[in-house]
């Protein structure tokens, strides 16, 4: 557990799960990819997670994608895995993690249900008690958690972080001092859609790790901006969110799914054929297309002027 905590830091680096057009597997796809982004500098590959459409992905592709991030990877950051679904698909996708060499694991809520906070608890703790990776908790959609909740999962050996997708900074704040007060520790995450809009948000409470969508199709602009915010230098952060994040949030609020099918058509744009988005996932329209590249090139010329 300890080798993950000390490890996890930097930009966090969510690959998208390349496919043809049938939605076969494009595996060497896949590992350029992985191969590019550690290449790029992030802190940590997070393989078949939200971004890289775990809930599409089927056992044999989801374990070939993990073992293929740890090899690719060798050593140099740390690879986590996401798993979910109900108790007993989650502890199966855990272990054939596991047994792909991942360093840890991402745990998405559980499918569908909308437990309580004891079923909650339950349902963490029986996936950290079926693996011998460290979990990170991920709060959105129908898992969202009581302060007093997570520091009872906090105290499981196993359970060492907490991804916020919710977005509920009271809460948020009120889960770190329930943790503290109870003498646990967890390490914490900004894991909202383009992350960076909130960045100088969750910087307040001391939250400074987050997951980027932009990292995957321009790493160059993702680290620059990750090296402002945690450097102090907020005239770049706000030019950033200005002339690139907060257009590209507008953008991709045009469409349900865009966190994912925008993300894939800009890596792309960017070079990399990593396909259509999954089914029930669509695609953005052509002028869509159009406007995110043009977002690109703005952002990457803000890099160069600054």
């Amino acid at each position: 557990m300890t080798a993950l905590v000390d490890r996890l830091d930097g930009l966090l680096f969510f690959p998208v799960t390349p496919c043809d057009d049938r939605e076969r597997l494009n595996l060497d796809a896949f590992r350029r990819h992985v191969r590019d982004g550690v290449a790029a500098g992030c802190g940590a590959v997070f393989a078949c997670c939200g971004t890289g459409e775990f809930p599409s992905l089927d056992l044999d592709d989801y374990t070939a994608c993990v073992a293929a991030a740890v090899e690719e990877s060798a050593g140099r950051v740390p690879v986590v895995a996401g798993t979910g679904y109900g108790t007993a698909l989650a502890s199966r996708f855990s272990a054939a993690a596991e047994a792909a060499g991942a360093d840890g694991l991402l745990a998405l809520p559980p499918y569908l249900v909308q437990p309580d906070q004891e079923g909650l608890r339950r349902h963490y703790e029986t996936l950290a008690d079926a693996t011998g990776l460290p979990v990170i908790l991920y709060q959105r959609d129908n898992a969202v958690f009581e302060p007093d909740t997570v520091a009872a999962l906090a105290r499981h050996p196993r359970i060492v972080g907490f991804k916020d997708g919710y977005g509920d900074l009271d809460l948020l704040q009120r889960t770190i001092s329930a943790v503290r007060s109870a003498s646990g520790e967890l390490l914490y995450f900004n894991g909202l859609p383009t992350a960076e809009m909130s960045a100088l948000a969750y910087r307040g409470l001391g939250v400074t790790r987050y997951s980027s969508a932009v990292f995957c199709f321009v790493p160059t602009v993702a680290m620059a901006f990750h090296r402002a915010l945690l450097g102090g230098d907020d005239a770049t952060v706000d030019v950033l969110i200005d002339e690139f994040y907060r257009p590209l949030v507008e953008l991709r609020r045009q469409g349900s799914g865009f966190a994912v099918s925008l993300v894939k058509a800009g890596v792309r744009l960017r070079g990399l054929d990593v396909g259509p988005a999954r089914v029930p996932l669509t695609e953005p329209a052509p002028e869509q297309v159009k406007r995110l590249a043009e977002l690109i090139e703005r952002a990457l010329e803000v890099i160069e002027e600054r």
